[in-house]
C-alpha cells in the first residue's frame, strides 16, 4: 500500500473522531458547562454547518496551490481549531471553535479524493479512495469508543486534545509520505465555480443528500432502537456501536472494489437498493434480541459501501472541477446526516416505536436509487 494513501487515511481517522465522538460525550459536555443536552447538541449542528460552508470556500481559496500544500494547511487548521475547542472556556467560544473545526472537513476529503485517484493504479481509483475513508471507519471502530471512554472517565477536553494531536501526526505523515502531485482541477477557479451551473452537479447533490439520509435515519436512533425495541442492556450499546464500526470498515472496502469492478453509477444503485432492503429487514426483526447484534454489523457494512462509488461519480462528472465536486459531496453527506436524523425522528414525535425511523431511511435510500437511475439514463441519453 502506498504511504501517501496511509497519510490520507490518518486524516480520515482524525476527522472521523472529531465529528462522531461528540455524540458519545455530549452529556459530559452539557454537565461540565451546566447547560442542557439540547443546548450542547448545537455543537453537532455547528460542526455540520462548518463542513457545508468550508467545503466550497476552502477549495476555491486554495485552488492555485499544490494539493500536498493544501492538505497540510487544512490539517494545521484542524489542529488549531480542535485545540482551541479543547480549552475554550465559554459556550460561545466553544460554538465558534466547533464551527471552525468543521471548515476543513469537506475540503480535505475533496482534495484527498482527487489526490487518491492520482496515486492509484489505473482501474483501482475507487479502491484508493476507499483506503482514505478507511480512516473514518477506523475512527468509528476504535477512535470513537476510546474518545468516549476518556471523555466519560477523565475529561472531554482531554479527548479533543488527543484528537488535535492526531491531526498533528497526520500533518507530518502528509509532509513525509505524500508525494508532490499536480492536478488540473486545482488550477482553474472559473471551472470550479462553473461546475454548479450544470444539472448533473445538483442531481448528484440530491442523490447524496437524500440517499445517504437512509444511513442516518437508522444510526441516529440506533441506541434507543437497541434498548427499547430489541431489549439490549444499556451497557451493551457500546458493543453495538463497535459492530457498526466493524461493518463500516468492511463495507467501505467492498464499495471501492465494487465501483472499480462494475461502474460507479451502477454500484451506487446496487448499494442504495441493498441499504433499503436491509433497513426494511431491520424493522421486521428488531424485536429479536440476538438480531440486534447481527444487523448492527450487516447494516453498517451495507450502508457504508456507497461512499467510494459516490465519490467516483462526483469526480467523473466534473472535468477540470474534480476537487470542487468531491468536496461538495462531503457537504451533501453532512446534509444527509441532518435530513436523515430529522425525518427519521418525525414518527417518534407521533408516538411510534423506535424501529419506525428505519422505514423512513429505507424510503430515502429508495429515492436515492431512483435519482441515481435518472442520472444513469441521462448519461446514456447524452452519450
Amino acid at each position: 500500500m502506498k504511504k501517501g494513501l496511509i497519510a490520507l487515511a490518518f486524516g480520515g481517522m482524525a476527522i472521523g473522531m472529531t465529528e462522531f465522538t461528540m455524540m458519545g460525550i455530549l452529556p459530559d459536555i452539557a454537565k461540565d458547562l451546566n447547560v442542557s443536552i439540547p443546548k450542547a447538541a448545537h455543537l453537532i449542528a455547528l460542526y455540520a454547518l462548518g463542513v457545508v460552508v468550508g467545503a466550497p470556500t476552502l477549495v476555491l481559496a486554495s485552488s492555485k496551490y499544490p494539493p500536498k500544500t493544501v492538505l497540510m494547511a487544512f490539517m494545521i487548521m484542524f489542529v488549531v481549531f480542535n485545540g482551541i475547542f479543547s480549552i475554550a472556556p465559554t459556550m460561545w467560544s466553544l460554538e465558534l471553535s466547533r464551527f471552525a473545526s468543521g471548515l476543513p472537513h469537506g475540503a480535505f476529503f475533496g482534495v484527498g479524493s482527487v489526490v487518491a485517484t492520482n496515486l492509484a493504479t489505473k482501474g483501482k481509483e475507487a479502491q484508493a479512495i476507499a483506503i482514505m475513508f478507511t480512516g473514518m471507519t477506523l475512527a468509528n471502530l476504535i477512535g470513537v469508543p476510546i474518545g468516549t471512554y476518556v471523555g466519560h472517565h477523565f475529561s472531554w477536553r482531554l479527548t479533543y486534545g488527543i484528537i488535535s494531536l492526531l491531526g498533528l501526526i497526520t500533518f507530518f505523515a502528509l509532509m513525509f509520505w505524500l508525494p508532490k502531485i499536480q492536478t488540473s482541477s486545482n488550477q482553474n477557479l472559473f471551472a470550479q465555480l462553473n461546475y454548479f451551473k450544470t444539472w448533473r452537479a445538483w442531481l448528484l447533490i440530491a442523490i447524496i443528500s437524500i440517499g445517504t439520509g437512509g444511513l442516518f435515519a437508522w444510526i441516529s436512533y440506533i441506541a434507543p432502537l437497541a434498548t427499547e425495541v430489541s431489549g439490549v442492556p444499556e451497557n451493551r450499546v457500546p458493543l453495538i456501536m463497535i459492530l457498526v464500526g466493524l461493518g463500516m470498515f468492511f463495507g467501505n472496502l467492498l464499495g471501492g472494489k465494487l465501483a472499480d469492478t462494475i461502474n460507479p453509477t451502477k454500484a451506487t444503485m446496487l448499494c442504495f437498493s441493498s441499504m433499503a432492503l436491509c433497513l426494511i429487514f431491520v424493522h421486521f426483526t428488531s424485536h429479536i434480541h440476538e438480531m440486534a447484534y447481527v444487523m448492527a454489523f450487516i447494516t453498517g457494512m451495507i450502508s457504508f459501501t456507497v461512499g467510494s462509488p459516490l465519490q467516483m461519480m462526483l469526480i467523473n462528472s466534473a472535468k477540470r472541477a474534480e476537487t470542487m465536486a468531491a468536496s461538495a459531496g462531503q457537504a451533501s453527506f453532512n446534509l444527509g446526516n441532518t435530513l436523515g436524523a430529522y425525518f427519521g425522528g418525525i414518527p417518534i414525535t407521533y408516538g411510534l416505536a423506535y424501529n419506525t425511523p428505519v422505514l423512513v431511511g429505507a424510503g430515502m435510500a429508495l429515492l436515492g436509487v431512483m435519482l441515481t437511475f435518472a442520472y444513469l439514463r441521462s448519461q446514456r441519453f447524452k452519450a
